[in-house]
């Protein structure tokens, strides 16, 4: 149970550097705009990370202030991606705020999952 429990924090890393790598190439490749794979890496990292929410395979008791703490970060890395995309499909541009937003909350959200014990 052990070996599937790392294999799913393995897949939540992944999604989260497919999300934060998409976002840097944009941001130091000159553009400030949203692409179909950040919001797939956001994805997989938010699918995984509820699948490591859950208490299976583990004999400690779970951080659910930090579990929480995350979520949000989650839920609000989501709503900026979804926005700026509409924003995006209708013609107007992502603002800079937005896009430099996500990728402080996805870092942000790393550090708490490394730091935050």
């Amino acid at each position: 149970m052990e070996t599937l429990r790392h294999i799913v924090l393995f897949v939540h890393l992944i999604g989260f550097a497919v999300l934060f790598g998409a976002w840097a190439v944009q941001a130091f490749g000159g553009k400030r705009e949203f692409t179909r794979l950040m919001s797939i890496g956001m994805t997989i990292a938010a699918i995984a990370g509820l699948a490591l929410a859950a208490p299976w395979g583990i004999e400690y008791d779970l951080n659910y202030v930090k579990i929480g703490v995350k979520l949000l970060l989650l839920l609000v890395i989501g709503a900026l991606l979804g926005i700026g995309t509409a924003r995006q499909k209708r013609g107007a541009g992502v603002p800079a705020a937005m896009f430099w937003l996500v990728g402080i909350l996805t870092a942000a959200n790393a550090a708490i999952a490394a730091i935050w014990r």
